[in-house]
């Protein structure tokens, strides 16, 4: 992480009536501790959880509270310091706050400062974990993506009420990254349509009983975030997975069973540049799915048949595909093999027996193969092997 990148960056760091407000405080200490120059705005709500002076003497800049109390020199200190910005962060972002920049209604500086700028705008939510599921504040948040603002969080913690849900306001530390990665990313991927499968498929033997595998899904939801980072707009088809909580601004289609991905696929692929096929699809099905439960002493033999090869069946001339082997052995065979029989650009291959790699894990540790050879990678976190995979494969997009 280069944090000097952040030096002599303006940073507009907003914060709305919550009890989170009290991490701003350290957040805004980080920022200027690496030499950025930031400039808070507060509510009046906010007033009643945390005090200008905090600020004001650890970022040595007059904190802006109103529309009308202008503590410089500038008779519009908001658009003055808007038009400047580099980024601005909204944390901790209430309910009202996230509602009123939906819709545009600049009754306080930090819509206004948001409306006036061209600036990464970033959204740290912070509120009851009901609050937070409502139809409404997911609505709002949906129209937050739609303008390309980042959101972080929430985390899921105990919260002010008592009640362990997901509102918690992500720690400073992780935004002070999230602001650097925003200096940091490329937007390679612009106006690229890109299609990223992950999770296991589930072929059903009957109501209660199905064939899957150990597929977290990780890795394809890493692929799919970085992709979204870099600029493109992606569809996330997946199957059974551990969480989706982080995916904001990605279209995703939950879908059960291999020919259900299949379909999916199939439906979209003729508009996209490129497909990136994590997911671990069930070679097999079952030839007759019982309607009803099938005693146990009938679970002797089941007849299974082959399910359709989905990357194989994708026309490689018309989209660059991004294969995987998961393998146990011969990696780098089994690797190119799949590269010319998959007619893939890529193959990313990683041995699922290494401990702390493969399925599960927030680490893995790959090969990357294609026509011009191979690069072997160290254990690393599975978002930037996201990004290495991102970095080999762009330059098969037209």
């Amino acid at each position: 992480m280069n944090k000097k990148i952040i030096k002599n960056k303006n940073i507009i760091l907003c914060v709305s009536g919550s009890i989170a407000a009290y991490k701003s405080i350290y957040l805004s200490s980080l920022l200027v501790k690496e030499g950025a120059n930031v400039q808070v705005i507060l509510t009046e709500s906010a007033k009643n959880f945390v005090g200008e002076s905090s600020f004001s003497g650890i970022t040595h800049n007059p904190v802006i509270t109103g529309y009308y109390d202008s503590k410089t020199s500038l008779s519009i200190d908001h658009i003055d310091i808007a038009k400047k910005a580099d980024v601005i962060l909204v944390a901790p972002a209430t309910a009202n706050i996230i509602a009123k920049i939906a819709l545009g209604i600049s009754s306080d500086p930090i819509v206004g400062s948001i409306l006036a700028s061209k600036a990464p705008v970033i959204i740290a939510p912070a509120m009851d974990g009901d609050m937070f599921k409502s139809e409404q504040v997911q609505k709002n948040i949906t129209e937050l993506i739609g303008f390309n603002y980042y959101i972080s969080g929430p985390e899921k913690g105990r919260l002010a009420s008592g009640m362990n849900e997901f509102g918690r306001m992500s720690e400073p530390d992780i935004l002070f990254e999230e602001i650097i990665s925003i200096f940091s990313k490329k937007k390679d991927y612009e106006k690229v349509e890109a299609i990223v499968t992950a999770g296991g498929t589930i072929e059903e033997i009957d109501p209660v009983r199905y064939i899957s595998n150990k597929s977290s899904g990780k890795m394809g939801i890493e692929i799919a975030k970085a992709l979204r980072d870099r600029g493109a707009s992606v569809t996330l088809i997946h199957g059974k997975i551990d969480s989706a909580e982080e995916t904001q601004g990605i279209k995703k289609i939950f879908t059960k069973s291999a020919i259900e991905m299949k379909n999916t696929i199939d439906n979209l692929v003729d508009k996209c540049q490129i497909i990136i096929m994590s997911a671990a699809v069930s070679d097999y099905k079952v030839k007759n799915i019982s309607k009803e439960k099938i005693k146990k002493d009938s679970l002797d033999y089941i007849q299974l048949e082959k399910n359709p090869d989905i990357l194989k069946g994708i026309d490689g001339s018309k989209i660059a595909k991004v294969g995987f082997a998961a393998e146990s052995e011969n990696l780098l065979i089994n690797a190119k093999k799949k590269l010319s029989s998959k007619d893939c650009k890529i193959i990313v291959a990683n041995d699922i027996t290494l401990e702390g790699s493969g399925f599960g894990s927030d680490n893995n540790k790959a090969v990357i193969v294609d026509l011009d050879g191979e690069e072997s990678f160290p254990l690393m976190s599975k978002s930037k092997l996201a990004h290495k995979i991102l970095d080999r494969a762009k330059k098969f997009i037209d």
